[in-house]
């Protein structure tokens, strides 16, 4: 008999996930650009999405780059389910949630480059691009954030699974 409840998140993909999402939400609700919190979060972002760009190629099966990359054939897939109302049923991310989470961290490692150019702005002889840029890849982060939240319950609803408590416990129910 198998059991109903397998292991997907490792403990190190769970800690990246929570720290990227403390960090964001730190930096984007409590502190101020400029402020050493603010300066010391981003790096620590970073240092986070080195490490799981390492982790994507070395690490458990479910965090492998490999297994859930969003390939062509991949979206096409699961967007031609979706359209046409049948189930996509996928242990680890799906091509859509995997593209979100590519994303997110493209946009996470922008804020991090553009908020070290700003620290750097003598260099750009005062120019206000870094700000600029910085400001519009926060707010389009936070809006994916809003979309990848609003994804994960309609996805809790509909497999009748607690996806959040996944990331929590790195437990999900077999498919």
């Amino acid at each position: 008999m198998k059991p109903d409840r397998v292991t997907l998140w490792d403990p190190l993909v769970r800690l990246f996930h929570w720290s990227l999402a403390g960090t964001f939400i730190a930096n984007y609700f409590f502190t101020e650009e400029g402020e050493a919190w603010h300066r010391w979060l981003g790096y620590y972002a970073v240092a986070w999405l080195a490490i799981r760009l390492v982790w994507g190629f070395v690490g458990t099966p479910a965090a492998r780059w490999a297994d859930f990359w969003p390939t062509r054939a991949r979206l096409a897939e699961h967007l031609g389910a979706l359209l046409h109302g049948r189930p996509y049923h996928r242990l680890g991310h799906s091509p859509l949630g995997a593209l979100v989470m590519i994303l997110m961290m493209l946009l996470m490692l922008g804020l991090g480059v553009t908020g070290f150019l700003m620290e750097e702005v003598d260099y750009f002889w005062g120019l206000d691009g870094p700000l600029i840029v910085h400001d519009a890849f926060a707010n389009a982060l936070l809006g994916l954030v809003g979309l990848h939240l609003l994804a994960a319950l309609v996805e809790s609803l509909r497999l009748r699974e607690n996806l959040f408590l996944s990331m929590v416990t790195g437990r999900r129910r077999r498919l």
